[in-house]
């Protein structure tokens, strides 16, 4: 496993930052975002999908449970575990077939069913520091 961390300053810093994570993925990642809100997930997915060359505007799928966004060179499957209560519920929005699909799996509050990650994936923590920036821990398998 591999662990690194890194402060991000501000929300266009943390977009940016989204952009620079996505050079490197390829189909079939999956990301476990983890970290209280306001935290900066949902801006870190902003710069994400921008990264990939999707054009759509990425908003939070917490009311919907999950966004697809597919202009991109890799398509994106966003979800936010906050409002499940079990992992059949998330069995359910069809986990299992986003997991075989081509393209790349997001989710926000990845903590919540940890055990239905699969053992690739990419687990990224934010946290607010003291000064109001954000620090980004990420482990890599």
């Amino acid at each position: 496993m591999s662990v690194t961390s890194f402060e991000v300053p501000s929300e266009a810093a943390m977009i940016e930052a989204g952009r620079a994570f996505a050079r490197e993925l390829k189909d079939g990642t999956v990301i476990g975002l983890d970290g209280d809100l306001g935290a900066g997930k949902t801006h870190f997915c902003k710069g994400l999908v921008a990264g990939l060359g999707a054009d759509e505007a990425v908003t939070s799928p917490t009311f919907s449970l999950v966004q697809e966004y597919g202009s991109g060179r890799l398509p994106v499957f966003h979800f936010d575990w906050y409002r499940l209560e079990s992992p059949r519920e998330l069995e359910t929005l069809g986990w299992d077939d986003y997991l075989d699909e081509e393209g790349i799996v997001l989710v926000e509050w990845a903590e919540k069913f940890p055990g239905m990650l699969p053992p690739s994936t990419i687990r990224l923590h934010f946290a607010i520091t003291p000064d109001g920036a954000r620090l980004v821990t990420v482990n890599r398998p």
